[in-house]
């Protein structure tokens, strides 16, 4: 029989789900800058996009709170 994952290690995967999900935005974000022909970039920088610790809890909520719905 399985032993369940404990409230620690829960925590611990939506957190690297949510860094993952965040990571992934950035660098579709990044890919959408670069499909776009250099001379109509004219200029602009590509997106240079942080990821707080903040973001990573907010987003980590807004998944657990999926899990729980019932």
């Amino acid at each position: 029989m399985s032993q369940g994952k404990s409230g620690f290690e829960l925590r611990t995967d939506i957190l690297s789900m949510a860094m993952g999900l965040l990571e992934n935005n950035r660098d579709q974000a990044t890919h959408s800058f670069y499909s776009i022909p250099e001379e109509d970039r004219k200029g602009e920088s590509a997106p240079v996009i942080a990821i707080s610790t903040d973001e990573v809890i907010t987003t980590a909520k807004e998944l657990y709170a999926f899990v729980n719905e019932k």
